[in-house]
C-alpha cells in the first residue's frame, strides 16, 4: 500500500517512489532524499555524517541501482525512481555483506558502513570481481574514521568471491562476547560486535528516539533552537551553514628555546568522529548516550546534547531530539591540544602546550623528565579526552629519538620503533621501503583477532593522518575555518598503505592496544620521514 506522507494543508503537488519495495508519495517541497528517507519514512540505517555537505558518503543510497549520496539530492531529482537502502537489498546480499564485514573486522561502530554496503553493492552489480584500485576508487566517496579501510577492501573481497562465500567463511565458534568485550577496551565505551552492526543497527541515539519528539539544534549563541521537525528547527536556529575557509593549519606554539636534539610543532587537530552528537529524552527520564556503539575516540565525553535534551524535555512536556550538525561538532567539540616540543638527546625536554586540564599529568606518564608549560590563547576547546592526547605527543618525540640514535635498528623508512603505552600496551612499528606499516602488539589477552585487528589498523591510519595530512585552520581570533568533513585531511582509501599486523599472545590482563599503536605508528612515521618538525608535514 501507499505510504502518504503529506499533511492535509500541503500542496497538492506529489512525488512517487519506490523506496525499499514500498511504492511511497510524498509531497514536493524542496526535501532532499534523506529528509524524506531518514525523517519522513524513519529509515534509520541511512545516516546524517555531515549535516548536509555531500561529503561523507553514510547517506549513499541507491537509485535505480547507481549509487547516490542522499543529503544533496533532491527527492524531486529522483521522482519516479526506484530507491533501495542497505534495508531494502536482498536478503542474500544484506547478510552476505554483514557477514563479510563481521568476519573481517570492516565495522567498528557501524555508521558510515551502511552507505559504503551501498556504495560496494552499485559496484559489485556493474562491475563484478572489480580490484582493489577499483575499490578504493568507489571508496573515494565516503569518509571512514574507525577502520582504516584495509578490512572494509577485504570484506570486499570476500563478499565477492562467490555466493554465500562470506557466510561460509564467518567463524561461527567465534566468541562474540569476547569480540565486544575487546571492541569495548579499544573504543573506550560499551561496544557491540555482531553483523546486525554494519547494517547500521548498533543502537546510536538518534537511531532510536521516539517519533513524537520534538527536535532541538544548536542556535549559534549557546542556546537551542526546538522544532516540530529537523526542517523547522534549523530554520528557527537562523544559522547559514558553514564552508571551508581560505586559512591554513598551523602549528599555532613556538618551540621554546633550547639547545635540542629534536623539536615538533603541531596544529590543532579534528577528532572527526562521524556520528555528530545526539541525544534524546523524556520528561523525567534519562537521556540516550551519545556515545551508542561509538566512543568517538574521547570526544564526547563531555558532551551537552544529553543534559539539553533533559532540561529541554523538561521545559516542554514533551519528548526532545537534540542533534549537533557538522558545524557545531566542529566548533564546539574539543580538539587535541598543539604542542611544540623540544627534546634533548638525554631524553628531558620542555614541550609547550594549549592549556588543558590533566595534560601535564598525561605527558609526565610517559615522559618524566619532561618539562610541560601549558599556555592561554584564542582557539577551540582542548581536551586530554582525546586519544592518547599528551602522551602520545611525548612519546614520539622520546621514541623517534631513539630510533635517530644510530643503534641497530637501522636507517631511513627501515627504522622500527616501539612505545609502550601507560596502560601497558606494547607496539613496535616500522614503515618498510615500500611505504607499508608493520606493526606488532602485545597489549594482553587478544580476545578477539579479528577486532584487535581492526583497530589496529584504523589507529594506524588516524597516526598516518595526524603525521601527514590533519590539521584545522584556526584564525588568529580562535576561530576554526574548517567545517566541512573533507577538510580535516583524513586519509582516504587511495591513500592508505598496507598495515602488516601481528598480534603477541598473552596470558595477561587485556588492556587498550591501539593506543599504543597509534603513537608508535605516528613515530614510525615520523621517523620515515627524517624528522620534519611541523605537522602535518603534507606528504
Amino acid at each position: 500500500m501507499p505510504i502518504h506522507i503529506a499533511d492535509e494543508g500541503a500542496s497538492p503537488a506529489v512525488i512517487d517512489l519506490v523506496i525499499d519495495g514500498r511504492s511511497v508519495t510524498v509531497p514536493d517541497d524542496g526535501s532532499s532524499l534523506l529528509a524524506v528517507l531518514r525523517e519522513g519514512l524513519g529509515i534509520a540505517s541511512v545516516k546524517d555524517g555531515c549535516s548536509p555537505q555531500g561529503q561523507c558518503g553514510c547517506c549513499t543510497v541507491l537509485v535505480d541501482g547507481a549509487p547516490r549520496v542522499a543529503c544533496v539530492t533532491p527527492v524531486r531529482r529522483v521522482a519516479g525512481r526506484v530507491i533501495t537502502t542497505v534495508d531494502g537489498l536482498g536478503p542474500q546480499e544484506r547478510q552476505r555483506w554483514a557477514d563479510a564485514f563481521l568476519a573481517t573486522g570492516a565495522s567498528q561502530c557501524g555508521f558510515c558502513t551502511p552507505g559504503i554496503i551501498c556504495r560496494l553493492e552499485g559496484l559489485r552489480a556493474k562491475a563484478g570481481d572489480a580490484d582493489r584500485a577499483a575499490v578504493a576508487r568507489a571508496l573515494s566517496a565516503h569518509l571512514c574514521r574507525c577502520t582504516g579501510w584495509q578490512t572494509i577492501v577485504e570484506a570486499w573481497s570476500l563478499a565477492v568471491s562467490g555466493a554465500g562465500s562470506a557466510e561460509a567463511a564467518l567463524d561461527r565458534d567465534r566468541d562474540l562476547e569476547a569480540a565486544t568485550r575487546r571492541a569495548t577496551l579499544e573504543g573506550g565505551v560499551a561496544q557491540r560486535v555482531g553483523p546486525d552492526v554494519a547494517l547500521g543497527r548498533g543502537g546510536f541515539a538518534d537511531d532510536e528516539a521516539r517519533p513524537d519528539c520534538l527536535v532541538a539544534v544548536s542556535d549559534g549563541a549557546g542556546g537551542w533552537a526546538v522544532g516540530e521537525t529537523l526542517e523547522e528547527a534549523r530554520a528557527k536556529s537562523g544559522k547559514v551553514q558553514g564552508r571551508r575557509g581560505t586559512e591554513v593549519a598551523t602549528a599555532p606554539l613556538e618551540v621554546p628555546d633550547g639547545d635540542w636534539a629534536l623539536t615538533l610543532r603541531t596544529s590543532w587537530v579534528e577528532p572527526a568522529y562521524l556520528e555528530t552528537d545526539a541525544s534524546w529524552c523524556s520528561p523525567g527520564g534519562e537521556p540516550a548516550s551519545p556515545l551508542a556503539n561509538g566512543g568517538a575516540f574521547g570526544a564526547k565525553q563531555t558532551s551537552p546534547v544529553g543534559a539539553a535534551a533533559r532540561e529541554l524535555a523538561n521545559r516542554h512536556g514533551r519528548p526532545v531530539r537534540v542533534l549537533f550538525s557538522r558545524e557545531d561538532a566542529v566548533r564546539l567539540g574539543p580538539k587535541r591540544p598543539p604542542i611544540a616540543a623540544g627534546v634533548r638527546a638525554d631524553g628531558t625536554g620542555v614541550m609547550r602546550v594549549v592549556r588543558t586540564p590533566g595534560i601535564v599529568e598525561a605527558v609526565r606518564s610517559v615522559a618524566p623528565g619532561f618539562v610541560v608549560e601549558e599556555v592561554d590563547g584564542p582557539g577551540p576547546p582542548t581536551s586530554v579526552d582525546l586519544r592518547a592526547a599528551g602522551w602520545a605527543e611525548a612519546a614520539v618525540l622520546l621514541a623517534a629519538l631513539d630510533a635517530r640514535s644510530g643503534d641497530s635498528r637501522g636507517i631511513g623508512p627501515a627504522r622500527q620503533v616501539q612505545i609502550t603505552s601507560p596502560a601497558g600496551a606494547e607496539a613496535t612499528v616500522s614503515v618498510g621501503l615500500d611505504g607499508n606499516v608493520r606493526v606488532h602488539l602485545e597489549c594482553g589477552a587478544v580476545l578477539d583477532e579479528v577486532v584487535l585487528r581492526s583497530y589496529v589498523i584504523g589507529a594506524a591510519h588516524m597516526a598516518l593522518g595526524w603525521v601527514r595530512s590533519e590539521g584545522l585552520a584556526v584564525d588568529g581570533e580562535g576561530v576554526v575555518g574548517d567545517l566541512t568533513v573533507r577538510s580535516f585531511g583524513i586519509l582516504r582509501a587511495a591513500d592508505m598503505p598496507a598495515v602488516d599486523v601481528v598480534l603477541v599472545p598473552s596470558d595477561r590482563e587485556p588492556v587498550n592496544g591501539s593506543d599504543a599503536v597509534f603513537a608508535a605508528v605516528a613515530a614510525a612515521v615520523w621517523t620515515s620521514l627524517d624528522c620534519p618538525p611541523v605537522w602535518p608535514v603534507g606528504s
